[in-house]
């Protein structure tokens, strides 16, 4: 029999002391990643995933939730609506595609920028400037994962065999690129970790090539062929660019979708304990009017009566995986367009098919009347909005941003999204009252606008876009109105009781016009119109 000395058994003791607490410190470093996951995933869950679907040149009568009258079935996206949200008064940044694209990445009014018109081909540089904060930088400082997929067409760098920057639209410019070249100002160096597109419209500008993160795989070895292409009356805007094998113009829509799918496949996969972002920006239904082979003649409203349907079937494709894969209750998606519908579908549609895309507004695509900007806008977030809801709130599109930097919990600072209003108290219906006071609107020209309640003052003449001289089959005039004071600066519009911008009121409120005049001015001057303390 061993006997133990006090000396002995304190050691003993001490021993296997320290023995449990090896123990103890294994198991609990075992356990705190695990812990540590589910710490940050508990913290991400309450952060919505964000959807963003953007239509290009898609007008308020396009849809039927939003036209009774439309000859054009669009069945996803009022189930969208019905399932959410859906604004009557919502508004693109800018009556064409690269503004708004610019407006609602930045939150920022682009006319603050100074370009007039849009990139095409290798125009560039990007137009979002190095250090202005994006939609996409800021939900990736907040964990997001983000992700583009579609048409950019904000501008950015292309550089030739020398390394010299290109920055030019054009053939020649497209010519001169240098595909072994990485793009220095793109999706990627705006805040979005994944993006497969292309520069700018697919299958209208001088490249068609598909961009994947910041080179072309593929590149470009021909002049396009447009002898087997459709024709019809839509099919004029495409230009004989250079095109890469294997670039399908009418099949364009789809290749997007199928990447926004891949991603959220992926995500499911590989990420599912953090939140994504997902902006898709569709082709459709810009001109020329290519629907894919599987929707020709899925409508009896024509060729880009058909490119809308592909377009409703892309959002119910997409809201349908988003709740396949379970992250349906706690997404935030939206639906809008980037502007009014164009000049040749909305004449023509009109005469064909008695379909009206701008219904029930005056004007189209590049005009600063309501047809021009005023768009679709439907939002779908089951865990807190509210089903089958209505919203008359004036909202833009430069909202987006102030709103996820909320739902996010972002700051915004002081040099960021100058022109954009957290819409989340009108999603949620938390309160009656307007979210905004005023609301710019600008053309491709820069002609601006400035809407306050029911008034609407355009600080110019005319449509601010089209010509309404033009005669002709094509031409606007054969819908231009009669000018009640045809010598005015400018006009007043009262569109609670004239939504049609019939009568200029510009002489007869003159203190309106002064007032609204004097605002549009302060927001010029200083450089942004939101509240910023």
């Amino acid at each position: 029999m061993l006997l133990f000395t006090p000396k002995v058994l304190f050691l003993k003791k001490m021993i296997n002391f320290r023995k449990y607490q090896q123990a103890t410190f294994v198991l609990i470093f075992s356990i705190l990643p695990n812990l540590e996951n589910s710490v940050v995933a508990e913290h991400h869950s309450n952060k919505p995933n964000i959807v963003f679907i953007l239509a290009d040149d898609l007008g308020y009568g396009d849809v039927g939730c939003y036209n009774s009258e439309s000859k054009i079935p669009t069945p996803n996206i009022d189930l969208l609506a019905k399932e959410g949200i859906m604004f009557t008064d919502a508004h693109s940044p800018s009556t064409v595609c690269t503004p708004t694209r610019y407006s609602f990445l930045t939150g920022r009014m682009a006319f603050r920028n100074g370009m007039k018109g849009v990139f095409t081909g290798a125009g560039g540089p990007c137009l979002i400037e190095n250090d202005r904060l994006t939609i996409a930088k800021m939900l990736q400082e907040q964990s997001y994962i983000t992700a583009m997929f579609g048409k950019w067409h904000v501008g950015l760098t292309f550089y030739d065999t020398d390394g010299k920057p290109i920055l030019k639209n054009g053939l020649d410019a497209v010519k001169r690129i240098d595909y072994t070249k990485a793009i220095t100002d793109g999706p990627l160096h705006q805040g979005f970790d994944y993006f497969f597109g292309t520069a700018s419209c697919p299958t209208t500008d001088w490249l068609y090539a598909y961009i994947d993160g910041d080179k072309i795989p593929t590149p470009p070895t021909h002049i396009v062929d447009r002898t087997p292409l459709p024709k019809h009356p839509y099919s004029r805007d495409n230009r004989p660019g250079m095109i890469a094998p294997g670039f399908d113009l009418e099949e364009v829509d789809m290749v997007f979708l199928q990447k926004s799918i891949e991603f959220l496949e992926n995500h499911k996969k590989n990420s599912s304990n953090k939140p994504f972002f997902l902006f898709h920006s569709a082709q459709a239904v810009h001109l020329p009017s290519f629907p894919g082979r599987a929707f020709k003649g899925s409508t009896q409203s024509g060729p880009h009566g058909d490119f809308i349907f592909e377009l409703d079937f892309i959002v119910g494709a997409l809201v349908k995986k988003i709740d396949q894969l379970g992250f349906g209750e706690n997404t935030l998606i939206i639906f809008t367009s980037d502007n009014g519908p164009e000049v040749p579908t909305s004449i023509d549609m009109r005469k064909k098919y008695n379909h009206d895309g701008a219904r029930p507004w005056r004007g189209v695509k590049r005009d600063q009347w309501e047809g021009g900007h005023r768009v679709p806008f439907v939002v779908r977030w089951p865990k807190k909005i509210k089903a089958g809801r209505v919203s008359s709130q004036t909202i833009c599109l430069t909202d987006i941003m102030a709103t996820c930097a909320t739902l996010s919990g972002a700051k915004l600072p002081n040099n960021a999204a100058e022109d954009s209003f957290d819409i989340l108290p009108a999603l949620l219906k938390t309160t009656k009252k307007p979210i905004r006071e005023y609301t710019l609107h600008q053309t491709i020209s820069l002609d601006l606008a400035i809407r306050n309640g029911k008034w609407k003052f355009l600080d110019h003449k005319g449509s601010g876009g089209n010509n309404y001289e033009r005669e002709g089959e094509w031409g606007m005039k054969q819908f231009a109105l009669a000018e009640h004071t045809p010598e005015s600066p400018g006009q007043l519009y009262n569109l609670e009781k004239d939504p049609g911008e019939i009568k200029n009121l510009y002489n007869n409120y003159p203190e309106i016009v002064k007032k609204l005049k004097s605002k549009l001015e302060e927001y010029k001057k200083k450089g942004y119109s939101r509240l910023i303390e």
